[in-house]
């Protein structure tokens, strides 16, 4: 949203003693608060996919013990996909009572129990090699995968840069408009979104299928609003 704001040059000598720290500019025409974001698209080089397993027993040492056995089938197809250590992480691990529902009581069923890992690919073109690899492991639910950027310092810069360009327009044109020649800075903050990821897609693995799983990477983007204050001037 743009605002615009007639101060009087009054409103300086008015405002609350500043401390040592602080810094007061003396303003004396109109101010006009521009806020302005630009995105900059870029192809992901990382793509975060979870995996998981889920078992269940008469018993919840059974079914802890189940889920265990087959996890670790699958911990060690990622390692052996070359996946380092620190891009695998534990995100949980859950074990509950099951009970059916047929009737007015619940009938106590058995123990379920569960454990999910997130995993950081850095090869994006391996995505769907992966998450088959995983179903074939004995995963039972897979989810993701959510694409990003390792390093969109400069998409930042990028961004950041068009965005104060286009502000600085914005501000001489209402300087122009209202009978002035000039603009100047009175104050800037910025705020980053980060290449904000896809929404993480979950699905329940049943089998493997002969082809690859194809994965789509497409772009994502860095998004830098700025908001500038300028004080036009003639």
């Amino acid at each position: 949203m743009n605002r615009i704001a007639l101060p009087l040059a009054a409103i300086a000598a008015a405002a609350v003693p500043a401390s040592a720290a602080d810094v007061s500019v003396a303003v004396q025409g109109p101010v006009v608060e521009l806020s302005v974001t630009e995105t900059v698209k870029a192809r992901p080089d990382l793509a975060d996919v979870g995996a998981g397993v889920t078992t269940e027993a008469p018993t919840a040492v059974e079914a802890m013990r189940m889920n265990a056995e087959q996890m670790t089938r699958v911990v060690a197809r990622i390692r052996s996909l070359g996946i380092a250590e620190d891009d695998v992480q534990t995100t949980g691990i859950n074990l509950n009572a099951v009970y059916d529902y047929n009737g007015q009581r619940p009938v106590f069923r058995g123990y379920q129990a569960s454990n999910r890992v997130s995993i950081t690919l850095r090869k994006v073109d391996d995505t769907g090699k992966v998450l088959d690899a995983l179903v074939a492991a004995g995963a039972t639910d897979l989810s993701g995968p959510s694409f990003s950027i390792a390093d969109d310092t400069a998409a930042q810069a990028q961004a950041r840069k068009a965005a104060v360009q286009k502000a600085e327009k914005m501000a001489r044109e209402y300087a122009e408009w209202t009978g002035y020649t000039g603009v100047r800075v009175l104050k800037i903050s910025e705020m980053v979104d980060a290449g904000a990821p896809m929404p993480m897609m979950r699905a329940v693995a049943m089998e493997a299928s002969a082809a690859s799983t194809p994965v789509q990477p497409g772009m994502v983007g860095t998004s830098v609003t700025v908001s500038i204050t300028y004080e036009m001037t003639r």
